[in-house]
């Protein structure tokens, strides 16, 4: 176990890049691509969301590394290293997965009990057209106590799920975080090629494959950019402190923009297997009709274990799915927690053990309010919305876009770009997109960021805007 004493860091190259890769890849990437790229034209989504990586995605991520690496502080420190006055932003970024946290569990709890429905033999009770997961994240057995303890309702698995991701996490960096990323991240990648490469000998499904990957520009719309924006930030992880607090354990040596490039590719290629395993089996289902996948968050609970039921073999493949699923919420969460964990010790000079319980102990309570949401409190909302619908919407629709703009106005305004590339040509490192980062950094991000942060707003509260 670590302590505070000496600063975690992770073993090599490969760690860091797994760890980090399996940071990005979560429920973003598998369910959250799918359905938007679907809702969004297929292919001209796919394509849109492709140039966005490459660039927007690239020069933050390479930024929050380089502040992690050069700093060796977590979120909490990291900017106010670089400039006094902005150590309000650290204390936002850390309220992030401070917030997303606890409700990410409950929905990994979620995937943990369809896990468990379709390894145990009773796949064909989810596919009862929403029935299924109405009954379960809405139970109520009466009482409290009796609803809490009671395996057909979320809150037992929520629980089980913090409880398995701050034992990871309680192990550290190498012992913890770095063998758990080096078991599940292959894992994933072969669970992920089996399941795409499965879903294209449905028939029917080349219907789904020609609109995933075939542009219709006809289908472009500032809609597209913005929807295809929003998917890469959250899926890429950024302003959530994960990839400042990942930098701060990344060893000199290593070559930053190589490494970064490599978790680009990891993250695109997930979510780009997550649309072929799942918009062509869905369109087949579905007579050929695309807009069947824009289902939002009931793809993965509602509509996909019914696409199941009707495959052959459709149990096995359900269950190897949601352990996919299981696995990207777990390395996502993992992150989260770790970067949670990483500020009360670099705040409270705390070793990592107390630390991880104190978070523990927050996510158990904090997001009670959201596993509860949908049945005993389901009469209690926040602007119109449930507990788990209003911190999703407070931590990715407002906070993240607030601290990816001020992070730009940092280092693109008031310590200069020059800050992040020397960090990244440190040793015998080089940065080939250099000016690239320096033109999206200054003014193109800004732009985007404030365009998505408006247009959240917008849609959410006074509902005149949708992306």
């Amino acid at each position: 176990m670590e302590t505070q004493h000496k600063r975690s860091a992770f073993s090599g190259k490969l760690g860091f890049v797994l760890s980090a890769a399996g940071a990005s890849v979560g429920l973003g990437n598998i369910w959250r691509f799918p359905y938007l790229a679907a809702r969004y034209g297929g292919g001209i989504f796919l394509l849109v969301y492709l140039i966005l990586v490459v660039t927007f995605g690239f020069s933050l991520m390479i930024t929050e590394f380089a502040i992690g690496r050069k700093t060796k502080l977590s979120c909490i420190g990291a900017y106010g290293a670089l400039d006094k006055r902005f150590n309000f932003l650290g204390w936002i970024a850390a309220f992030v997965p401070l917030i997303i946290t606890p409700y990410y569990c409950v929905i990994g709890g979620w995937v943990m009990k369809y896990l468990w429905t379709f390894i145990s033999g009773s796949a064909l009770e989810a596919a009862d057209n929403g029935g299924f997961f109405s009954r379960f994240i809405g139970f109520d057995a009466g009482s409290l106590p009796a609803t809490i303890l009671n395996f057909s309702g979320p809150t037992p698995w929520f629980v089980l799920f913090v409880l398995i991701t701050g034992l990871v996490v309680i192990f550290g960096v190498q012992k913890g975080i770095e063998n758990a990323s080096r078991l599940m991240m292959p894992v994933l990648a072969v669970l992920i090629v089996v399941i795409a490469l499965y879903s294209l000998t449905i028939p029917g499904a080349l219907a789904g494959v020609k609109y995933y990957l075939m542009p219709d520009f006809s289908q472009f719309s500032a809609s597209t950019v913005l929807g295809a924006c929003g998917q890469m930030f959250y899926s890429m992880s950024l302003a959530m402190g994960i990839t400042i607090t990942y930098g701060s354990y990344m060893p000199k040596e290593n070559l930053l923009e190589h490494s970064v490039t490599q978790i680009e590719i990891f993250d695109t290629l997930f979510a780009f297997f997550a649309g072929l395993m799942i918009i062509p089996a869905v369109i087949a289902f579905n007579g050929g009709d695309p807009s069947q996948g824009n289902s939002g968050p009931s793809l993965m609970f509602i509509s996909l274990p019914m696409v199941f039921d009707s495959m052959k073999f459709g149990t096995v493949i359900g269950a190897v799915f949601f352990l996919l699923v299981l696995f990207a919420a777990l390395t996502s969460s993992i992150a989260l927690m770790e970067t949670l964990a990483s500020v009360i010790m670099d705040k409270f000079k705390l070793k990592r053990i107390p630390a991880t319980l104190i978070i523990i102990a927050i996510c158990l309570v904090v997001g009670m309010l959201s596993c509860l949401g949908y049945g005993p409190w389901e009469s209690v909302t926040i602007i119109g919305m449930q507990f788990l619908d209003f911190f999703d919407f407070i931590s990715n629709s407002v906070l993240m876009p607030i601290v990816a703009v001020l992070t730009c106005v940092l280092i693109g305004h008031v310590v200069g770009t020059r800050v992040v590339a020397d960090e990244v040509k440190s040793g015998a490192g080089s940065f080939h997109r250099e000016k690239l980062h320096r033109v999206m950094i200054r003014w193109i991000a800004p732009i985007l960021l404030v365009a998505i942060l408006a247009s959240e707003l917008a849609s959410k509260i006074f509902g005149v805007f949708s992306i």
